[in-house]
């Protein structure tokens, strides 16, 4: 496995798999909310803003991606919020290389290139109903930070936040 910036040429296919990846939680969220997550996980908005797209690349295939935020940076184009810290955003891995450790290699990725740029924390955020995200990021040391949490739309769906300190 070798995880690696992304080339632009991949972007197109790094979107069709975050739809894939993300797709069978459109059966269990209102539509609406799927909507706004399927326009996120499409979005261009990783392209502008100063964020680094990584992806995990095993025998010349992309089996995954991660899209890491920088501080300062807008990571939610509905919110007009400066991020206080780089931030994992779209996590996704293609369902044929499940269960690799691909994902968690893409986080510890993230976590990395955080520290080597010396910032103090690393965040994310996750839908409730991304339990097994969740037990990932709990497993890699992440702590609940219910303060950050939102609800983007009135429809009961909690955005659970959680950080990472990377000063020991």
């Amino acid at each position: 496995m070798i995880i690696r910036k992304a080339c632009a040429h991949e972007y197109e296919t790094i979107k069709k798999q975050r739809l894939a990846s993300y797709e069978p939680f459109s059966k269990v969220i209102p539509a609406g909310h799927w909507e706004i997550l399927r326009n996120t996980l499409t979005s261009e908005n990783a392209k502008n803003s100063g964020a680094e797209v990584f992806v995990s690349e095993i025998n010349g295939a992309i089996a995954g991606s991660v899209v890491l935020f920088p501080s300062q940076s807008k990571a939610y184009e509905w919110d007009t919020a400066a991020l206080e810290f780089p931030e994992i955003r779209m996590l996704a891995v293609d369902a044929n290389f499940r269960s690799k450790g691909i994902g968690k290699a893409l986080v510890e990725h993230c976590v990395a290139t955080a520290k080597e740029q010396g910032y103090p924390f690393i965040g994310l955020h996750t839908a409730h109903f991304m339990e097994n995200a969740m037990r990932l990021y709990k497993q890699l040391g992440f702590s609940r930070v219910p303060s950050l949490d939102f609800e983007p739309l009135d429809d009961g769906i909690i955005v659970k936040a959680f950080r990472l300190n990377l000063i020991p």
